[in-house]
Parts: C-alpha cells; sequence; structure tokens
C-alpha cells in the first residue's frame, strides 16, 4: 500500500526481580497489543528494568566515556574466551519452559550481566530469567517478550569479540560527534529506528521511528528543522513513481482513485489516469499529488529540514508498523511515532505561540497550514550501532546498513567521512 512508502518529495547487575512480575508482564502484554500505536513497546511490561532506559540523550558528551569502559569489559569477556552460544531449533521457550536450552541461555545471560551470578543454571525457565531475557532483548532493540525466539537466539549468539568491534568502531563515531550539539535538538538514531528530543543535555521525549530500507537508505547528516507543513498534500517522487506507483496502477488500475492521489502535468493542467501508457515510463513526465486526509502517506504532519537528499520526518497511518521490532520499511525519510508531542516540543521551544491543544485543533479540523519555526533546531541523523549509558548498560543494534566492518570487509574505513 502507498501508506507504507516513504515520502520523499516536495556492566550493571540485574536488579529486577520477580514474584508478581510475570503476572504483570501478561497483563501487559494484553494492554499492548489493545494499543492503537504500540507506542510503548512493551514499556510497561518493562517497568521494573530501570536501569537500561536512560534520560541522557544517546550523545551526550559522556557518551563516549562510558563506551570506553564497556570496551575495558568486553575486552576482559573475549580475552577469557567469550560467552557460550545457545542452540538453535527447537520451539520458543518462554517463562514455565523447562529445557536443557534454558541452562545455555542462563550461561550466556550471565555471561553478559544481564542475568546474576547466583541465579544458577537450572534447566527451568523461571521469572529471574524471564526478567533477564527481557532486559537483554531492551539492550539489543528486540520486541522485549520475554521470548527467546528465533530472533533473539540469532542476538544472543553474535560473539563476543564481533560485539567489542562494535563498540570499538561507535566509539570513533562519538568522537567525531563530540562537540557542542545545540541546547535543543532532535538526535535520529538510523540503526535503533529511535528519535530523541532533547533539551537542557536530558532527554525529553523519545519516540519510536520507520526509516530508510536498505535499498532506500535514509541519509547520515546534520541539518536544521525550519518548518512544519499540518495537513500537507504529498508529491510523489519519481523515484516512488517508477518503482512502486506504475506496478500498482498494472495491479490495479483504481489504485490511483483509492489512494486519493492525482495526476497533473507540470502546467497544472489534471489528468485521468486512462492518459498515461502504464507499460512504460511515461506517468515519471508528470506529477502525481495525494491529497490530504486520514490515508495521506505522510499523516497529519510532515517536519522539513535542509538537506539535499528530498527527505523529511513525518507522521504516518500506518501506526502499527511502530510496533514491530523491524523498522525498516520506508524509502528514506523518518517516520514518527507520537509526533504530535514532538511537533508541539518543536513549536513550543521556538515559537511560542503554539502549545498542545492548538496542535490538536488544526489537525482535527484538518486545515492545511505551514508554520515555520522562528527558531531553527538542530537535527542530527546519526548511526549509531553500540552505546552504553551512566548505568553501565551496553546498547546494540543492528548494522542495518553494513557499515560497521563487523566482519573486517573494509566498510568501517570511511566511517568518519560518512559522518
Amino acid at each position: 500500500m502507498f501508506r507504507s512508502l516513504c515520502a520523499l518529495g516536495f556492566t550493571a547487575p540485574l536488579l529486577v526481580s520477580t514474584g508478581a512480575y510475570a503476572q504483570s508482564a501478561q497483563q501487559s502484554l494484553l494492554a499492548s497489543n489493545q494499543s492503537v500505536e504500540w507506542a510503548d513497546n512493551f514499556d510497561i511490561a518493562t517497568d521494573q528494568i530501570k536501569e537500561v532506559k536512560s534520560s541522557a540523550p544517546t550523545l551526550s558528551p559522556e557518551t563516549a566515556d562510558y563506551i570506553a569502559v564497556a570496551i575495558d569489559r568486553y575486552q576482559r569477556i573475549v580475552q577469557a574466551g567469550g560467552w557460550g552460544t545457545v542452540s538453535e531449533g527447537g520451539k520458543a521457550l518462554r517463562i514455565g519452559a523447562k529445557d536443557r536450552r534454558v541452562v545455555e541461555l542462563r550461561r550466556r545471560l550471565i555471561a553478559s550481566s544481564d542475568l546474576e551470578q547466583q541465579a544458577g543454571l537450572s534447566d527451568t525457565f523461571d521469572s529471574y530469567v524471564d526478567a533477564a531475557l527481557r532486559r537483554f532483548q531492551l539492550r539489543h532493540g528486540l520486541i522485549p517478550d520475554g521470548v527467546m525466539g528465533e530472533g533473539t537466539v540469532a542476538a544472543l549468539n553474535v560473539p563476543a569479540h564481533v560485539r567489542l568491534r562494535q563498540l570499538e568502531t561507535n566509539l570513533v563515531r562519538m568522537h567525531a560527534m563530540s562537540g557542542f550539539l545545540g541546547d535543543r535538538y532532535v538526535m535520529v538514531n538510523i540503526p535503533a529506528a529511535e528519535i530523541e528530543a532533547v533539551e537542557d543535555g536530558r532527554v525529553r521525549s523519545r519516540h519510536t521511528a520507520v526509516v530508510g530500507k536498505i535499498d532506500r537508505q535514509t541519509p547520515i547528516l546534520n541539518s536544521k528543522i525550519y518548518e512544519l507543513n499540518f495537513n500537507p498534500y504529498w508529491t510523489v517522487p519519481v523515484s516512488i513513481i517508477r518503482k512502486d506507483l506504475i506496478p500498482k496502477m498494472k495491479q490495479d488500475p483504481e489504485y490511483l482513485a483509492k489512494n486519493n492521489i492525482r495526476i497533473f502535468d507540470w502546467k497544472g493542467n489534471e489528468l485521468t489516469w486512462q492518459q498515461i501508457d502504464w507499460n512504460t515510463d511515461e506517468a515519471t513526465q508528470y506529477r502525481f499529488t495525494q491529497d490530504p486526509g486520514s490515508d495521506n502517506s505522510l499523516g497529519s504532519v510532515r517536519i522539513n529540514f535542509h538537506n539535499k537528499h528530498q527527505v523529511y520526518l513525518h507522521d504516518t497511518p500506518s501506526k502499527t508498523l511502530f510496533g514491530e521490532g523491524y523498522r525498516f520499511h520506508s524509502s528514506g525519510c523518518v517516520r514518527v511515532q507520537n509526533v504530535r508531542e514532538l511537533v508541539t516540543w518543536l513549536l513550543e521551544s521556538t515559537t511560542p505561540d503554539w502549545d498542545r491543544s492548538r496542535v490538536d485543533s488544526i489537525i482535527r479540523v484538518g486545515d492545511r497550514e505551514d508554520v515555520k519555526l522562528k527558531k531553527q533546531i538542530p537535527l542530527y541523523l546519526t548511526y549509531i550501532t553500540a552505546w552504553a549509558n551512566a548505568d553501565g548498560v551496553v546498547h546494540f543494534r543492528e548494522d542495518i546498513y553494513d557499515r560497521d566492518d563487523l566482519y573486517g570487509t573494509g566498510e568501517a574505513a570511511d566511517t568518519q567521512a560518512r559522518l
């Protein structure tokens, strides 16, 4: 569907525990399934894992020091022989299971300090293991459901020396970003598919994001947010006309009408779909515009920043994508979960005559309005796959665009140049 496309146009010990924890996690899972946007990524179920999430920004001045401490710790793990693996295959395991692989899981979680050593090596998947696995999943950007499934096993089995290399690569990136970033700024971490709104050195809000596919990557850049478009039109870029729209029209000639997309020539004259030969690239010679509304691919608001790639941040009608563990679906732009909170912060901090009630009102009414920020906000689209916080918690994310050179292919040599 069109709505799934990006619009390009115009080593701390485990301190959680148990008892009522498993019941709370189950209740929270049910509650999460009823959430429209899957907005909290099981945050309620993991409320007791406090040290994993920090109010300090990922790009804080101290982050490089925290990574250096983590590197020292992981060097010792590697020197000691690394950590064991968990056997692949078999059914997914969760709390209450009894299986020999639980022993392997316990040993692996102890090695990375997600589980306390005194928890032992029983083959029972108890509430201690459940909490420890959720903590591990949170640190690795996985849905923290407490289930040892295929994706979690794959993350568990990444060797310690690879994680060490990842930390070393990202330490270089952090040093490259060590200057003053601004009193207020927005940071998009592409591999984490996450956004931070930072003010006075603290994270005001975090937002789940959907970012570019592997073959349509979100660019790495520094820029400034200068304008918001409420209830915007979407002008379809040529790349999406060619790759997506033409094939869709071949399958269903009513596709444009169903998605409120109109065709114009460059003099402003409207055309019908029958006037175009869809078996050629003729459609790329025209302008395709999607009207504002509930199905608009940009949702209720677009956030513009200066760049040569024709990308931006925006809302989306496809809220359920925010609940997925894999959130690399766009054509380069960044979709923002709970975008109204971010927009309100951008406006309140720069354009004081705007507040949340006014944001809600204009979106509810559906009026088109463009708002120039009175003071532009720095924006950083970054690529950080490993970092640590003040509590010693080390985070890893998949090297989705293959830029870490984890296996020595030479890709990381230009890491600093890319930044």
